[in-house]
C-alpha cells in the first residue's frame, strides 16, 4: 500500500512563507512518476497548484507563479512545495498527489495516482 505523508502546513501572516513536503513510501520498491500539489479552499473544486516530473519539468498554476516552487528528491521520493508571498487567497487544505506503481511478488503494478491526507495553510491579512 503506497502512502503520502505530507508535512508543513500552517498559519502564517500575508507575505510569509511556508515550505510543504510530501514523501511517498510502501513496504515494496516504488517508482514515483509525476508529484504533484493541489488545493482546496471551503465550498471550491480541487485545483492543480503545481506539479513536476521525474525529470524535473515543473508545471505552476497562473496563480502561483514567480510565488511558489516545486521541486523533488528522488532518491526520497520526496516532493516539495516552498511557498512565498503568501496571500488570504492562499488559504486551503493542500494535497499532495503522486503518480505510483509498486513492486511485488507479481511483479510491477499498474501506474495509480495517490494522495494524501491534506495540510492545512491558513494566511491572515
Amino acid at each position: 500500500q503506497v502512502q503520502l505523508v505530507e508535512s508543513g502546513g500552517g498559519s502564517v501572516q500575508a507575505g510569509g512563507s511556508l515550505r510543504l513536503s510530501c514523501a511517498a513510501s510502501a513496504g515494496s520498491i516504488i517508482s514515483v512518476n509525476v508529484m504533484g500539489w493541489y488545493r482546496q479552499a471551503p465550498g471550491k473544486q480541487r485545483e492543480l497548484v503545481a506539479s513536476v516530473t521525474r525529470g524535473g519539468t515543473s508545471n505552476y498554476a497562473e496563480f502561483v507563479k514567480g510565488r511558489f516552487a516545486i521541486s523533488r528528491d528522488n532518491d526520497k521520493n520526496t516532493v516539495y512545495l516552498q511557498m512565498n508571498s503568501l496571500k488570504p487567497e492562499d488559504t486551503a487544505v493542500y494535497y499532495c498527489n503522486a503518480d505510483v506503481k509498486y513492486f511485488s511478488a507479481r511483479g510491477w503494478s499498474p501506474n495509480r495516482a495517490y494522495w494524501g491526507q491534506g495540510t492545512q495553510v491558513t494566511v491572515s491579512s
